[in-house]
C-alpha cells in the first residue's frame, strides 16, 4: 500500500493490513530461477527479473514468458513481429519493470577521510 493511503473506515486497522500483507507474501514466497530457462532467456532473468525485489512467486509465468519472448527477440531482431514487441512490453508492464517508482536509489554514502 503507499504511504499515506491508508483509510481506516476503508481498509480497516493499519496493524490488519501489513498482517494480511505479510501474510500473502509468505504464501507466494520468492521468485525463484527456473532450471528450464538456458541461454538469453536466463540472462534475461538474471538482468532484470532478479533484481525486481517487488516480485513474488505469483507473477513467475508472467516472468518466464517475458524472459523467453526476450530470447526469441534476442535470437532474431530482424523477424520479431511487432506483435510480440507489444506483448513484451505488456510482460514489462504488468511485472513493474518500466514503472520506475518500484525502483529504489541506493543512497549515497559520504565518506569521511579521516575515519573511513
Amino acid at each position: 500500500m503507499v504511504d499515506g493511503t491508508h483509510r481506516p473506515a476503508r481498509h480497516g486497522s493499519e496493524a490488519d493490513a501489513k498482517a494480511t500483507a505479510q501474510r500473502e507474501a509468505h504464501d507466494f514466497g520468492q521468485l525463484k530461477l527456473p532450471a528450464y530457462l538456458k541461454g538469453a532467456a536466463r540472462d534475461a532473468w538474471k538482468r532484470y527479473i532478479e533484481p525486481a525485489h517487488w516480485l513474488d512467486a505469483s507473477r513467475e509465468p508472467s516472468a518466464v514468458a517475458f524472459c523467453e519472448l526476450y530470447q526469441e527477440m534476442r535470437r532474431a531482431p530482424a523477424s520479431f513481429p511487432a506483435s510480440k514487441h507489444t506483448q513484451l512490453r505488456g510482460y514489462m508492464a504488468d511485472l513493474g519493470l518500466t514503472d520506475t517508482r518500484q525502483r529504489q536509489v541506493a543512497p549515497k554514502i559520504e565518506r569521511d577521510e579521516f575515519f573511513d
